[in-house]
C-alpha cells in the first residue's frame, strides 16, 4: 500500500492503535475505489494483528470528514453507460461497511465538519463515533437523484419515530449533538477537546473519549418532533405530502417545498428501502440496496441530479415526471 502523503488513506500505528486518515481534502474526502480499497485492505490486517488493540478512522484537511460516495466518478461512468463499474464500485463500499460494522476491535470514527453520505455511513458502522458541535452529519441522496444507502435501509427505520424517514426523504441536516441524541454517535466533546482526541484514545482507548465527552445540547429539530412523527409516519409518499398541505404552518410548508425539488423517482425509492420489514439483517439490507443501485444508476434522474448539483452546479434538475 501507498503510505505516501499523497495516498487516499494515511496509515500509521501509535501505541496499540490503527489510525487511518482520510487523505483527500480537495474532495470533502470522497470515498474513491481507491480509498474504499485502501481501507479495506488495512482493517483485514489489522484484525488479525494482536498488538492493534483499537483502530481509530479520521480525516485530513479540516473541513469534512467525508462527503460520502465518490458520485461524481459514478456519473462520469453512468453517462458512458458503464454500469459494471458502477455495480462493482458499490459492491466494495458495502463490504466496507459490513466489515466495519462486524469488525471484531474497537474502531472509532472523529468525525468534525461535513460527515454526508458514505461518510455518514463509515461513522456510524464504526462501533464508536466521537462528534463535535461543527460536525453535520446527512444522507442527501435524494438531491442528486439516488437514495440512501451504505447501510440506510437499516440504520435510519431503527431512529425513534418517523425521523429516519423524514431524514431520508429530505436530506435534513444533523448536528453533532443530534447525531449522538438519536444513537448515529457515541461521545459528544467540546471542539477544544476535539484535537485531543487521537492522543488520549491511543493511550487509553474508548475510556479517553469516556472521559472527554459531555452531555449535547438538545435537538435541533425538538419542536418539529410532532409533526415529523404525525407526517412521515404517513403510509405512503402521497399520504405524506397530504399530512403537510394539512399542517400548512412554516415547517410544513418548508419541508413540503424541499421534497417537490427532489427526485420524484428518488423519494419513491426512498420511501421504499425505508419501510421494508425491519427484522432483516445489516448483510440482508445491504444487498437490497445493491439490487437498488441497480436501478438507481441506470434512470435518467441519477445522471441529472448529480449534473445539477455537482458538475454544473445550476440547482435545475429536470427531473422525469410521470
Amino acid at each position: 500500500m501507498d503510505r505516501s502523503e499523497t495516498s487516499p488513506v494515511l496509515v500509521r500505528v501509535q501505541g496499540t492503535c490503527g489510525v487511518l486518515t482520510l487523505n483527500a481534502p480537495s474532495s470533502l474526502n470522497a470515498l474513491s475505489l481507491k480509498m474504499v480499497q485502501s481501507l479495506g485492505q488495512q482493517l483485514r490486517i489489522w484484525q488479525n494483528d494482536r498488538s492493534i488493540e483499537n483502530v481509530v478512522i479520521m480525516s485530513s484537511g479540516g473541513k469534512a470528514f467525508s462527503a460520502g460516495a465518490d458520485v461524481r466518478a459514478m456519473w462520469k461512468h453512468a453517462v458512458a453507460q458503464d454500469y459494471g463499474t458502477i455495480d462493482n464500485y458499490f459492491e466494495q463500499e458495502y463490504a466496507l461497511d459490513l466489515l466495519l460494522a462486524t469488525f471484531p476491535k474497537p474502531c472509532i470514527s472523529l468525525v468534525n465538519g461535513i460527515c454526508f453520505g458514505g461518510g455518514m455511513a463509515v461513522s456510524v458502522h464504526s462501533r464508536y463515533c466521537v462528534t463535535t458541535g461543527s460536525a453535520r452529519f446527512s444522507m442527501p441522496e435524494t438531491l442528486i437523484g439516488f437514495f440512501p444507502d451504505a447501510g440506510a435501509s437499516w440504520f435510519l427505520p431503527r431512529l425513534a419515530g418517523s425521523i429516519g424517514m423524514y431524514l431520508g426523504l429530505t436530506g435534513a441536516q444533523l448536528t453533532g449533538g443530534d447525531a449522538v441524541r438519536l444513537g448515529l454517535a457515541s461521545h459528544y466533546v467540546p471542539e477544544a477537546e476535539f484535537a485531543d482526541c487521537l492522543e488520549a484514545i491511543c493511550r487509553d482507548g474508548i475510556a479517553a473519549a469516556d472521559a472527554l465527552s459531555m452531555e449535547p445540547p438538545p435537538l435541533s429539530f425538538a419542536s418539529s418532533l410532532a409533526e415529523i412523527d404525525a407526517c412521515f409516519g404517513a403510509s405512503g409518499l402521497s399520504a405524506i405530502e397530504q399530512s403537510l398541505r394539512d399542517d400548512g404552518g412554516d415547517w410544513a410548508t418548508a419541508v413540503l417545498r424541499t421534497l417537490r425539488d427532489r427526485s420524484p423517482a428518488s423519494l419513491a425509492w426512498t420511501f421504499d428501502m425505508l419501510s421494508r420489514p425491519g427484522d432483516q439483517t445489516l448483510q440482508q439490507k445491504l444487498r437490497q440496496e445493491l439490487e437498488m443501485v441497480a436501478v438507481s444508476t441506470r434512470h435518467p434522474d441519477f445522471r441529472e441530479g448529480v449534473r445539477a448539483t455537482l458538475i454544473d452546479k445550476d440547482r435545475t434538475p429536470r427531473w422525469r415526471r410521470y
